[in-house]
């Protein structure tokens, strides 16, 4: 069919972000910019005029924001987001014919050409006229009754390409023949934690007295010790009541001793499910009071979610078409060749009966959400069908934006990405492997310099209760702090499993193994919090460095400079106006001390290669001056192995004297 009476003549594409085709939302935090680009152009050579179309999802109209031309027919635009929840955004372009008619006429010389170029935008002034309300008609009536006058050529042309006219017209244009790109687009806005936050990782049963099972009130007591630390968010495993039937031993034995206390991921009992407390761990009243205490800290609560059941979970007894059978009628437990889980039952996804499961899961979010507590840590979700997961994230958001999920998903890389696009807030990821500079290079390259950082946020960890790598077995306490370091200023959220990182427990259970011996998967731990070789006072250093300087407090600034040792590893963050600028020197050696040249790239940083620029040195407050792109630095991982610099450049005063900011 001949498009007749379609007039639109702009073409829209290549917009950025935008996920798969607009199937998935991007992410923004709380007074985050979207900055959207495109592509778009017209045929021939009129003028081409564009706007950013934005909103929240539930306001009904749109705002919009101006484009402005890049090159090549690009072009961008930008908008803040200030709410929680979800935003729309849009593109609406259109040919502008009186700018097209403007640029002509200010290429006219002949005065014949310009008498008839003044005629003609009296007559699109009319037309704009007959559109416009009764309050402009008569402003723009007298404009082109001017232009099509007898007075002098000059005066007509500068009031036709005055900016009094060009104003007033931008604010009348004709869109009747606009093209509206096919598709709006999705922000989910989340809380500053999503972007920003320390996380500490406990057992809650291994913080009470000598030879006793921790509570609740245990950890309230030591509340001051993270605090001091200067983490923000207080992770806690499961802290259900613990099956009985196949219990874990010691070490993952399989047969467990009568006093073993069993796995806190084996949930469920004749004590109740994922909605009941371990009463060892003291009352549901008990963990309010844990939850409102750790806030007064400035510290938020988070709560593994683990969607799956011990052989004597009551779900177990009354939803038995929730669980897999085998063939002799018993129900599949957990596998994972060559590993077997005989005291965890998955759920059976594919079951007929999906419709109540889907819900009994949510209804466990929900209400350890009435509970107080607002983030969620997800155990395993990549063994979980993902229609899932977008379904119970989406009805948990619209409801409360404030939720954070974290993703624990060590698994293939579409499989987690797929995952964050879905909905999750936050990732684990691969840093705990990445050792190398090339590899941390690469894949920091990876996370922060394409698309995927539109919607993946990682969370670097670089130890938890299931991962104790070759690394940290190895490489004594430096190689603590070069992992705490790369940890805490490569990624603007990050966190430790303690105590066994400050205290730096570096045992596996048998070589070649990453699971730690005497883990507290297993059994309850009890740690001397005040050990003198404790790296606790340089986790609090690192955590208040963190909050004190706003460059680290976001991922899509990272740039890394080039050093002439393979153990030296630099990179920089900046704030966008540059008021706050760090350089990162890692020495990735733990046991050598390791230098080299380290060349900055001046330009990014903005700086001046003439003039001397201050480094001070936030982990040992020490100072340095260095000059133009290439300085030399030495770092002895006995001593310290970084160099946290907060970059201060030289400025010259109106007193014709310099000082440094």
């Amino acid at each position: 069919m001949i498009p007749t009476k379609d007039r639109r003549r702009v073409v829209i594409e290549g917009v950025e972000p935008e996920i798969d085709g607009g199937r998935f939302p991007i992410k923004r935090t709380l007074g985050e910019r979207v900055i959207v680009e495109a592509d778009v152009f017209a045929d021939g050579h009129d003028a081409v005029a564009c706007v950013l179309q934005y909103r929240k999802e539930q306001d009904p109209g749109w705002h919009e924001a101006p484009m402005r031309s890049l090159s090549n027919d690009r072009w961008r635009a930008e908008f803040q987001v200030t709410a929680m929840g979800r935003y729309r955004y849009t593109i609406t372009a259109w040919v502008d014919h009186f700018l097209s008619w403007r640029n002509e006429l200010n290429k006219r010389v002949d005065p014949k050409d310009i008498e008839i170029a003044l005629q003609m935008g009296a007559q699109l002034l009319q037309e704009t006229a007959a559109r416009v309300g009764r309050s402009n008609t008569a402003w723009l009536k007298k404009q082109a009754q001017f232009l099509s006058s007898d007075d002098a050529l000059a005066a007509r042309t500068q009031v036709a390409l005055g900016e009094a006219l060009a104003y007033k017209m931008a604010c009348y244009p004709d869109r009747r023949s606009a093209t509206t790109y096919e598709r709006e687009l999705a922000v989910v806005v989340d809380d500053e934690r999503a972007r920003f936050s320390s996380w500490y990782e406990l057992f809650p049963r291994s913080w009470g007295a000598v030879d006793r099972h921790g509570t609740f009130k245990d950890v309230e007591a030591e509340l001051p010790y993270i605090t001091a630390m200067g983490f923000d968010v207080l992770y806690l495993p499961p802290i259900h009541p613990i099956g009985r039937i196949n219990r874990k031993g010691k070490n993952n034995s399989l047969v467990g001793e009568p006093d073993d206390v069993g796995s806190p991921w084996a949930i469920g009992s004749h004590e109740g499910g994922h909605k009941s407390i371990h009463t060892d761990l003291g009352t549901l009243e008990d963990f309010r009071r844990l939850v409102a205490k750790a806030r007064n800290h400035g510290i938020e609560m988070a709560l593994d979610i683990a969607l799956q059941c011990a052989p004597d979970h009551p779900y177990v007894r009354d939803h038995p078409t929730w669980f897999r059978r085998r063939p002799d009628g018993t129900v599949q437990y957990a596998e994972n060749p060559p590993k077997k889980y005989q005291d965890i039952y998955p759920f059976h996804f594919e079951t007929e009966d999906r419709r109540p499961l889907y819900e009994e899961i949510k209804s466990v979010f929900l209400f350890w959400l009435e509970q107080g507590v607002r983030i969620f840590r997800v155990d395993n979700p990549h063994t979980k069908p993902c229609p899932l997961w977008e379904w119970i994230i989406g009805e948990i958001k619209r409801d409360h934006p404030q939720v954070i999920f974290l993703s624990e998903a060590f698994t293939r890389p579409k499989v987690m990405y797929r995952l964050a696009r879905l909905g999750f807030s936050q990732s684990y990821t691969y840093f705990a492997w990445r050792n190398t500079k090339q590899e941390l290079i690469d894949y920091l390259t990876e996370l922060t310099r394409t698309e995927v950082r539109e919607y993946f946020r990682p969370n670097f960890w670089p130890n938890t209760p299931d991962i104790l790598t070759e690394y940290l077995q190895f490489g004594g306490r430096s190689a603590f702090q070069v992992r705490l370091v790369l940890a805490g200023t490569l990624a603007a959220n990050y966190g430790i499993y303690g105590p066994a990182f400050e205290l730096c427990e570096h045992t596996p259970r048998e070589p070649g193994s990453e699971e730690y011996l005497s883990s507290e998967k297993y059994e309850i731990r009890n740690w001397d919090l005040n050990r003198t070789d404790s790296l606790k006072d340089f986790v609090g250093r690192l955590n208040r460095i963190r909050r004190e300087n706003p460059a680290l407090q976001s991922d899509c600034s990272l740039r890394f400079h080039p050093t002439d040792n393979e153990q030296l590893i630099c990179y920089s963050k900046a704030t966008e106006d540059m008021s706050n600028l760090i350089l990162v020197v890692v020495n990735l050696d733990p046991w050598h001390l390791q230098s080299g040249w380290v060349e900055l790239l001046l330009d990014e940083l903005r700086l001046e290669p003439d003039r001397p620029y201050q480094l001070h040195d936030l982990l040992s407050d020490a100072r340095y001056l260095w000059h133009g792109p290439k300085n030399y630095v030495a770092l002895d991982s006995d001593v310290l192995p970084a160099h946290i610099f907060r970059l201060r450049r030289r400025i010259r005063s109106e007193r014709d004297f310099d000082y440094f900011m």
